[in-house]
């Protein structure tokens, strides 16, 4: 669920910026109190923007997750949404950890089973999925999303060629969302059903899956016992097999405290934004954690007082989940140098501070929209206190190129040569839009942990 801003009045200069403090994990407020030498240097030799990332957290993350289900009294098996970030090290964690892959290219795919996650714990999800990518999966046995009748014909005769039999998920169009350009109606899903009898020696269908917009937990616990009675339905006419309900991600990240959000989203207004800009929508900071998110999920009721999670053990359903920015929440973050500062304070109220690099890696402009917690800013030289409002652009030419479009009101003056530090970015927001736009070189990533008793952290390149 997006959130909208109240209705704005005329931009006047000199509106007081609102303070959006994002939450810190302990292992980055450590890296950012006792190790901003080192963090300083990794920026100086690597390049600005450079995105910190931090695998002990996902594997925290991991934890908490496999907790939350086990606590709702559900079985789930845990797929990580590999294009919530390119990063290697997360695959690697991964797969130490037993946690699958959801991956939708053949890219992907392969950077999955390169890192140690065998093709089992794979999930191919994905409309229309090229033929190479059907040929990988059903190699590897791999469980495959299917989003059309077309495709299950294709996914057959690709296992028919391999001699193999293949897993699928058939992914539904839902009741509250039938309008989705993804997944298949009511009808085609019957006949595809029927399909899989025919495909029996080729094709083995295990569950159903579906895709929704939003966070809403009622609308996915809704949908979620659609596919259950989907696999009832299967398993009357034979498909035995049918046990498995996806899901999906859409599990919520909590970036701020619930109340510094409800308290922006009251007064917020275009004044507070460079020139005037009128933000339809944004992500909610301040919601559900993921762990809250589950509990509310499972604890659904359905069909009377059943609890969706108890309905799923009753009828010897397992659930298949594919989180990406849940599983990536506090691990990893992004620094820029600043460039510029131009200061408009005497005639705009605020000023623009440039930073080497663009918003193409702050990736919340994919969706229109502006990623709101406060930067850090970590000065080099000492300065006075003194409020200072600023918006932050990116070293592009393009006049819509703002990392951040709100202004913050920085606890001093920014000046060239400082750094800028954008938390908990790994979710989505370090590579989903990156670009190599003015033949820049894309942001590199800095692996580090922190380790068990070591005074200094361990880093290296990922992939390397």
């Amino acid at each position: 669920m997006l959130i909208s801003p109240q209705a704005s009045a005329p931009p006047m200069a000199g509106v007081r910026p609102f303070a959006l403090t994002a939450i810190r994990h302990p292992t980055v407020a450590t890296l950012l109190a006792d190790h901003r030498a080192l963090l300083a240097d990794l920026l100086d030799g690597l390049g600005s923007p450079l995105h910190v990332v931090l695998p002990e957290i996902f594997e925290e993350n991991v934890t908490g997750l496999r907790q939350a289900f086990a606590e709702a009294g559900a079985t789930a098996d845990i797929l990580f949404a590999k294009k919530a970030n390119k990063a290697d090290c997360y695959v690697t964690s991964a797969a130490a950890l037993g946690v699958g892959i959801d991956a939708a290219s053949t890219p992907e795919l392969v950077k999955a089973l390169a890192g140690g996650v065998p093709g089992h714990r794979i999930g191919i999800s994905g409309p229309e999925k090229d033929d190479t990518l059907h040929a990988l999966a059903v190699q590897h046995g791999c469980l495959v999303a299917v989003d059309s009748i077309s495709e299950l014909r294709r996914l057959a005769a690709t296992a028919r060629r391999a001699r193999r039999q293949t897993s699928v998920l058939l992914r539904s169009r839902t009741a509250g969302q039938p309008g989705s350009r993804f997944g298949l109606s009511a009808a085609e899903r019957d006949a595809a059903v029927g399909l899989c009898a025919e495909l029996a020696d080729h094709i083995s269908l295990r569950g159903f899956s579906f895709h929704l917009n939003g966070y809403s937990t009622a609308e996915r616990a809704t949908a979620a016992n659609e596919m259950i009675e989907h696999c009832l339905d299967a398993r009357r006419r034979g498909s035995l097999c049918a046990e498995l309900v996806d899901i999906g991600g859409g599990l919520p990240v909590r970036y701020v405290e619930p109340r510094l959000w409800d308290e922006f989203v009251e007064q917020n207004e275009p004044t507070q934004y460079h020139a005037a800009k009128n933000f339809k929508d944004f992500y909610p900071y301040g919601g559900q954690t993921a762990a809250e998110a589950v509990r509310a999920i499972m604890a659904h009721p359905v069909d009377g007082d059943e609890s969706l999670s108890a309905k799923a053990k009753r009828t010897g359903i397992r659930f298949v989940v594919e989180p990406g920015r849940a599983l990536l929440d506090q691990a990893g973050f992004t620094m820029y140098r600043v460039q510029q500062v131009d200061d408009r304070r005497d005639t705009e109220g605020y000023a623009i501070v440039t930073v080497a690099g663009s918003s193409f890696s702050l990736s919340e402009q994919w969706f229109n929209s502006d990623y709101l917690p406060d930067p850090l800013l970590v000065s080099a030289q000492a300065a006075a206190d003194e409020m200072f409002p600023a918006c932050v652009a990116g070293s592009t030419c393009l006049e819509s190129d703002l990392v951040t479009w709100r202004k913050i009101g920085f606890p001093r003056p920014v000046r060239r040569g400082d750094h800028l530090v954008y938390l908990n970015t790994a979710g989505y927001q370090m590579d989903s839009n990156e670009s190599p736009f003015h033949d820049a070189a894309l942001p590199r990533k800095a692996v580090l942990r922190l380790g068990d008793g070591e005074a200094r952290p361990r880093w290296h390149l990922d992939g390397i």
